[in-house]
């Protein structure tokens, strides 16, 4: 995940959630997200 920019974290997080993959590995993207503050440019679901 850290070899992802930032642009591309966000672009994961919403297809992972369009595509309802896997919880476990949203989860390790939405931790990603806020680990890099990126909270405040993306809706995040529970």
């Amino acid at each position: 995940m850290e070899n992802l920019s930032d642009e591309l974290l966000i672009e994961t997080y919403y297809k992972a959630t369009e595509l309802e993959l896997n919880h476990d590995f949203i989860e390790l993207i939405r931790i990603e997200i806020i680990r890099r503050s990126l909270s405040d440019k993306i809706k995040l679901t529970s």
